[in-house]
């Protein structure tokens, strides 16, 4: 993915702290019941698009398997709460173990290639994960997807209750605490481990470090927030469907990483809340929509290969720049 540089824990973390108190009073000045529903979906899509920067951007592997593992964890919490009657944070921390489960099983034949082909099995696993949700329709519900998931309750209260405001701060909850382990996790020895994997593998792999655990361990790190929030995204729309294994969510996704800026994890969150409203908004347009998200990726990568977030960066570095002088 480049030589892109190790952002420090601590950078941005103010705007980030400031962006979360901002999130958390919107529900009180928004009243919009659409606007609300977008805000939690762009969070769900946060969590997944960072958590996916994880292995793409500072691993430097080209996961594209990570969709399939948002499935996973979707399909999971909605069997489980549906057909087993399982609590529903017990189905959502359940999402994210299966989908940890799933990420080390795709990462184990990833250890054994390079480049191109790396791509082609991870997609190649996303397909077979489709499949077998197709063939076990009296589980899964095939192709007519899993209708009428219970939702998230605690006692009596249930979170589609009072316009979905639980929902929305469930969303927000998960985004803070998968941030802040994201964050930790990658200023740590480990993150930097990978970052020298990524960038430099032979003389990282010279100099001691294992480079079939790591590569492990990222997908498992990245998995874990994934499956989780695709649990939490089935109970909240009640409904899941193979389409979330479809090249749609993967491209959707892969663009808010693109354009938020790759390994910075706050760049996908950007990203996330930019794409998620604009094409949102562009709905009407049709396909032309996809037309002008390419056409947006595109002048990003050419413009600024770091992302929004990066521009974002520099912008505040000329800034200060200019008020000290």
């Amino acid at each position: 993915m480049g030589q892109n540089r190790l952002i420090s824990p601590g950078s941005g973390k103010w705007w980030a702290l400031g962006a979360v108190v901002i999130l958390a009073l919107a529900p009180i000045f928004i009243a919009s019941g659409y606007i609300r529903h977008l805000l939690v979906i762009s969070m769900l899509y946060a969590v997944v698009a960072a958590s996916w920067d994880m292995s793409l951007g500072y691993g430097g592997v080209f996961n594209f398997a990570h969709v399939a593992l948002f499935a996973i964890g979707a399909y999971t919490g909605g069997i489980l709460t549906k057909s087993l009657g399982v609590p529903p944070f017990l189905a959502i921390l359940a999402g994210g173990v299966v989908a940890v489960a799933a990420s080390l099983l795709v990462c184990l034949p990833v250890l054994r290639v390079k480049g191109i082909y790396v791509c082609l099995v991870t997609f190649a696993f996303g397909q077979v994960c489709l499949h077998v949700v197709r063939s076990q329709g009296e589980l899964t519900g095939g192709n007519r997807g899993l209708v009428l998931i219970p939702p998230v309750r605690i006692g009596s209260y249930a979170f589609t209750a009072d316009d979905k405001i639980a929902y929305y701060y469930l969303a927000l909850l998960l985004l803070v605490v998968a941030t802040f382990f994201l964050r930790r996790l990658l200023g740590s020895y480990f993150g930097k481990s990978i970052v020298a994997v990524r960038d430099y593998e032979e003389y990282a792999v010279s100099r001691g470090i294992p480079l079939a655990r790591q590569r492990l361990l990222t997908f498992a790190a990245s998995a874990v927030f994934t499956g989780m929030t695709g649990a939490v995204y089935a109970m909240y729309l009640g409904v899941v469907s193979t389409d979330l294994f479809g090249f749609g969510y993967t491209t959707t996704l892969l663009s808010m990483v693109i354009v938020g800026g790759v390994a910075t994890t706050y760049g996908p969150i950007l990203g996330a809340f930019l794409l998620g409203f604009l094409t949102e908004f562009m709905s009407d347009l049709g396909p032309w929509r996809y037309m002008i998200t390419a056409v947006l990726i595109v002048l990003v990568l050419r413009y600024y290969p770091q992302g929004v977030y990066g521009g974002l960066q520099r912008l505040a570095g000329l800034l200060t720049r200019k008020r000290k002088s």
